[in-house]
């Protein structure tokens, strides 16, 4: 009898000093367990810029702030010219596409979005802009706003508001500070100042004068602000969720309002800043159309409808009529407001037809939809011989495919850069027509040249990843649109497509690296901008 308690007592003792070690080594170990558990953050961009300046290969280019003048060197497709700074940004595109992605896949679409903006590849180190490389310049002496040109001129003097500008920047309205900050490469710079307070002027300053612009087959007008600052308004014609008929031909389709949004959106998400800020509106057709304008074939335009809707059509090409007029409801209308570009009398443009133009024509087909090698005559042709011209418009017909805009058959430059500048990406009101189908020949030029810009290919890839996805970026973006109110600019079945879309771009660039590589041994479809100089 005694055993037996003595061995339970000798049982509980092992039992509760068992206990205590355990607890004791639970103690123990908790501040190595319990490390907070953040996920890997990118390096500084300091560091980036460091290991970068201190490669001591070169490709020969001259970085993105000064692109090279050949387009048929500077590749980093040669085993021999692989940039130690470019592999550094490859090794944090891997890291965020790898490891990080799990961490990052469940922040809100706004964090999202300046994850994303925050991110290595928007924010590359780039040199001082020449003063030659800037598209205007303050005068040290201005006229007063009594003499200028550039006075818009409302009902009453009450509208205009005296505005006493000087060289200094902090007396310039936002439109004319983005004017100024124009350069041979960009619209705006990333992370621009003036943008955001640019854009809530043009939502909510008062339209003091409206005109039609002239040209083009769809109505458009011109709305002057107190500040003399200028924007192009496109009219609502069709409800957002409205696809585009298959049996209606391209050249056909109506422009859309939340068409030129979008591509404001989508073209700086890209990284490419070469479309002028654009905003939706609700417009009063009475009160700041039809009583302030001083046209008057517009003004001849307005009627109302059995409902008691005010409309109005005035001329144009093909859709200026009653049957095609835009109406209010009964006096509200949604429309996209784009910042107007500088005056042509102080910055003249040149158009530049698209070597991949469709026919327009409904039996006929263009040289490059039936010859496979028609990139090969554009190649040797001026400007896409040399330069970054042809990089340039890959560019465009890469956001053009995720839009879905079949309608490109011109583009535009300023003319004082001469053929080393970006290409403006200007009239995309005919995107987003469809998302139930993609439409293969835009992709065409990609496919038949083969090339594409280094920087554009890598945020391909950073923009299908879950933790930027392009489609949680661009719903996140087009969140802060006043039109967002109303409706989504986009359905979700479009911003799906931009996915899908985005899919087939980068599938369509590894196709060209394998071929290229099977073909001739070498692969220089990646024409490297992000190279450091040499030195």
């Amino acid at each position: 009898m005694w055993r037996v308690r003595s061995r339970r007592k000798i049982g509980v003792f092992l039992a509760f000093l068992t206990v205590f070690l355990y607890l004791l080594m639970a103690l123990i170990s908790l501040p190595a367990n319990h490390q907070p558990c953040e996920p890997l953050s990118l390096p500084n961009l300091r560091v980036l810029r460091d290991l970068a300046n201190a490669s001591s290969v070169s490709t020969g280019t001259r970085g993105l702030a000064a692109p090279p003048t050949d387009a048929a060197h500077g590749d980093s497709s040669s085993k021999d010219a692989k940039d130690r700074g470019q592999a550094v940004i490859d090794g944090f595109l891997a890291l965020n596409e790898g490891g990080n992605a799990s961490a990052n896949t469940s922040l809100p679409l706004m964090s999202k979005l300046e994850a994303l903006f925050d991110h290595p590849l928007y924010n590359l180190p780039r040199p001082p802009i020449p003063e030659e490389d800037w598209l205007l310049r303050v005068k040290a002496k201005m006229e007063s706003p009594e003499k200028s040109s550039q006075r818009w001129v409302g009902d009453t003097e009450e509208d205009l508001d005296a505005v006493p500008w000087t060289s200094d920047s902090h007396t310039h309205p936002p439109w004319l500070r983005l004017h100024l900050g124009i350069s041979r490469w960009q619209l705006y710079a990333h992370r621009d100042a003036n943008v955001e307070p640019l854009i809530e002027q043009l939502a909510t300053q008062p339209i003091v004068s409206t005109v039609q612009k002239s040209g083009g087959t769809q109505l458009k007008l011109v709305m002057s602000f107190p500040d003399y600052g200028q924007a192009l308004f496109k009219p609502m014609k069709q409800e957002r969720n409205q696809e585009t008929s298959y049996n209606l031909y391209y050249f056909s389709d109506f422009e859309r309002h939340n068409a030129e949004i979008a591509a404001f959106h989508l073209d700086r998400i890209l990284g490419y800043r070469r479309v002028p800020p654009v905003v939706g509106r609700l417009v009063n057709v009475v009160t700041e159309i039809k009583d302030i304008t001083t046209d008057r074939k517009l003004a001849r335009t307005f009627f109302n409808s059995p409902v008691g809707n005010v409309c109005f059509y005035g001329q144009c090409s093909y859709y200026c009529s009653t049957e095609h007029a835009v109406c209010g409801s009964p006096a509200h209308l949604e429309a996209s407001l784009a910042l107007m570009l500088p005056d042509l009398a102080l910055a003249s443009r040149r158009a530049w037809r698209s070597p991949w133009r469709r026919s327009y024509s409904r039996s006929k087909k263009a040289k490059w939809e039936s010859d496979p090698d028609y990139c090969s005559g554009v190649k040797t042709t001026p400007p896409y011989n040399k330069g970054t011209r042809l990089v340039d418009l890959m560019d465009l017909v890469v956001l053009d495919f995720l839009m879905g805009n079949m309608d490109r058959h011109h583009y535009e430059t300023f003319e004082k850069f001469g053929n080393d500048t970006f290409l403006l990406h200007l009239d995309n009101g005919r995107g987003f027509g469809r998302h139930s189908k993609d439409e293969p020949s835009i992709l065409v030029p990609l496919e038949q040249c083969c090339r594409i810009r280094r920087s554009t290919w890598l945020r391909l890839r950073l923009l299908s990843q879950p933790p930027h996805r392009l489609s949680d970026v661009m719903r996140a973006s087009l969140s802060k649109d006043p039109l967002h109110r109303v409706a989504p600019l986009l359905s979700e079945p479009h911003l799906a497509a931009l996915d899908r879309r985005l899919r087939i771009v980068l599938d369509a660039v590894s196709r060209c690296q394998e071929r290229r590589s099977k073909d001739v041994g070498v692969d220089d479809v990646i024409y490297d901008d992000m190279a450091t100089p040499a030195g």
